[in-house]
């Protein structure tokens, strides 16, 4: 029976840990061949011993440019081809000095931006320009977040991330109607809280655990899974979204429509 990534050839940019290690997880078992990039030597032992045969794990740094271009001349020598990218990889700018805009440092801002924006267009870019040089249709999924047009002022207030949230979503569509004509197509995906290696902050807080409550109250009001995520990223990465892109759809549990109480 064929599965939806059967003969798909991914890298994950940020697929050792959380929401990019299930996404890679539910890739294989997709039928997928995939190489994901990390920066933790641990978590890419564990996600080599995970994935299994029709993976590949590799230590690199997303800020800096020569990562993808080595992710997917990885893909390609070990694979046989490269079709899709995952970029996963970014994270929450607290600890450099990301904050609310009167305690924002320039440090914090230039670091948050480099780690979510940065690492992010340079991704982009090596894997556009493999797929025009490869002269083949591809598909790029990013990853964003509803603090980039959904904003929560109580419990998470970092506005360097919120930019490159939102810039993401910008970034990622005008590229989108840029490369369309080449059939590269460029989605996004805009999770609201879910529980990650970069979440134990919010997933240890009584009191945002209960807002969290009215603010995501599907399926009964819970922090997001990483595994919630899957099945929108198998159907991006697939042929079933071959008509699909410049698209952000948001996997937030109704936080987007909801109020929420404190």
């Amino acid at each position: 029976m064929s599965k939806q990534l059967d003969n798909k050839k991914i890298v994950i940019i940020g697929g050792t840990t959380g929401l990019g290690l299930s996404a890679a997880k539910a890739f294989v078992h997709e039928g997928a061949q995939i190489v994901v990039s990390g920066r933790n030597e641990e978590s890419i032992a564990e996600a080599k011993g995970l994935l299994g045969v029709d993976a590949e794990a590799i230590r690199a740094d997303a800020t800096q440019p020569g990562t993808t271009a080595k992710a997917i001349d990885l893909c390609i020598t070990r694979f046989g081809g490269f079709d899709g990218l995952y970029h996963v990889a970014g994270g929450s700018g607290r600890r450099m000095g990301d904050g609310p805009l009167h305690e924002l440092t320039l440090e914090g801002w230039n670091k948050t931006i480099e780690l979510n924006l940065t690492s992010l267009m340079l991704s982009n870019q090596i894997a556009v320009k493999e797929f025009r040089r490869l002269q083949k249709t591809g598909t790029i999924l990013n990853m964003s977040s509803v603090l980039g047009f959904s904003p929560s002022p109580e419990y998470f207030v970092t506005h360097a991330y919120a930019a490159a949230k939102s810039a993401i979503i910008g970034f990622s569509k005008s590229i989108a109607a840029y490369y369309a004509k080449d059939r590269i197509r460029i989605n996004v995906i805009a999770p609201a809280l879910v529980e990650t290696p970069m979440a134990q902050r919010a997933a240890k807080d009584e009191s945002i655990l209960s807002f969290i409550k009215t603010k995501q109250p599907l399926d009964g009001g819970r922090i997001g899974q990483p595994a919630d995520l899957d099945g929108l990223a198998v159907y991006f990465m697939s042929d079933l979204s071959k008509f699909t892109t410049g698209q952000i759809v948001s996997v937030d549990g109704g936080w987007c429509i909801s109020e929420g109480q404190y």
